[in-house]
């Protein structure tokens, strides 16, 4: 365990430990006495909670989800910020960013299931992206209010992230955001497939 005693590898568990929080699952078991885990789409994420707990009180859904999304977001960017200001190298600054999407999306507390990563990877690309995550969420927006598929916006985002990434800083290593575009799209696999379907459900 020697490795541990190293400041890039705290970082990198906290990152994973902190990111693996289903706040969204606390939160709507707190407040409104569901398990979202069992209902909707069994997704830990805000629109799940937002879909859910509406059923039962929508002034208190839309409270819920915003906290969730606000929470789900700060997690992973407080870590980062913490690392960045003892003075973690870019290349660690991205390995926190990674883990903490990895521990959303497969969280240790949740027998490695979580939620879609889209909050949490909101979250660390802000910070270490901001223009580029600028224009995802400008895309988001869009599609958000025009589509209003929470899915199929969200992926539109992440392109536009990733596409605005290549452009705006082609000489970075585009790997960490590569790799963090591919666990979000893993974790939207069934979404695809109820979207290719004409199943998925629009936000009301």
């Amino acid at each position: 365990m020697e490795f541990l005693s190293h400041i890039n590898a705290q970082f990198y568990l906290i990152a994973y430990l902190v990111g693996g929080i289903p706040f969204g699952l606390i939160l709507a078991k707190l407040f409104a006495d569901v398990n979202i885990k069992e209902a909707g789409s069994k997704s830990i994420g805000a629109t799940n909670v937002l879909r859910v707990v509406k059923e039962k009180d929508p002034k208190l859904a839309k409270k819920l989800g915003a906290a969730t999304l606000a929470l789900d977001a700060l997690k992973g960017l407080a870590v980062l910020v913490a690392a960045d200001l003892l003075g973690l190298s870019d290349s660690a600054l991205w390995g926190v960013a990674v883990l903490a999407v990895i521990g959303h999306c497969f969280s240790p507390y949740l027998w490695f299931e979580g939620g879609k990563g889209v909050a949490t990877g909101m979250g660390v690309l802000i910070y270490l992206m901001p223009v580029e995550t600028l224009i995802g969420l400008g895309v988001w927006f869009i599609a958000a209010k025009t589509i209003r598929i929470s899915s199929l916006s969200s992926l539109l985002g992440l392109a536009g992230l990733v596409i605005a990434s290549f452009f705006l800083q082609p000489e970075m290593a585009h790997a960490p955001i590569v790799l963090i575009a591919l666990i979000l799209l893993y974790k939207h696999i069934p979404n695809i497939v109820r979207l290719i379907q004409g199943k998925e459900s629009r936000v009301v």
